[in-house]
């Protein structure tokens, strides 16, 4: 079956298809931001988590997942990484105790502070490379996908 019928139902070459290429753009930035991540013995997902943590302030467990793009098995296993390293902190919810509240500790306040110059500066650097309204524009329009398909 080497030759394919137009019946316009044909796929995409793979490397002009939206998920590919968000995910090709993931990888290569993600690429600039795991050697600083795995310096500081901090994986990405973990970052994510802390970073949400650090913007929203306290967050059920549920929420965290969705806000932070992790599964919440892989979140189970992450808080107590994160909790063993002090940097977050975990209390049961005193209104229904099968909920669990995360929020960020001062050690991980400043876990962040002390990581932050670095991530700043790797962000800088893409900036220098593509141009700071170019990423707003990708982000607005990324934003812009998102609320169109949410809207489905």
């Amino acid at each position: 079956m080497g030759a394919s019928l137009k019946d316009g139902f044909e796929l995409a070459e793979t490397q002009r298809t939206l998920p590919i290429a968000l995910l090709r753009a993931r990888e290569a930035v993600m690429e600039r931001f795991r050697p600083m991540l795995s310096a500081h013995d901090v994986s990405e997902q973990q970052w994510r988590v802390m970073r949400v943590l650090q913007e929203a302030g306290e967050l059920d467990a549920s929420r965290l997942a969705e806000r932070a793009c992790v599964l919440p098995p892989s979140l189970t296993r992450m808080l107590k990484a994160l909790e063993a390293r002090q940097f977050i902190s975990l209390r049961r919810d005193p209104k229904d105790g099968r909920r669990m509240q995360v929020s960020l500790t001062k050690a991980g306040d400043g876990f962040i502070a002390q990581v932050a110059p670095e991530s700043a500066a790797i962000y800088r650097e893409i900036e220098k490379l593509i141009g700071a309204d170019e990423i707003s524009d990708l982000l607005d329009r990324i934003e812009a996908l998102l609320a169109a398909l949410k809207s489905d």
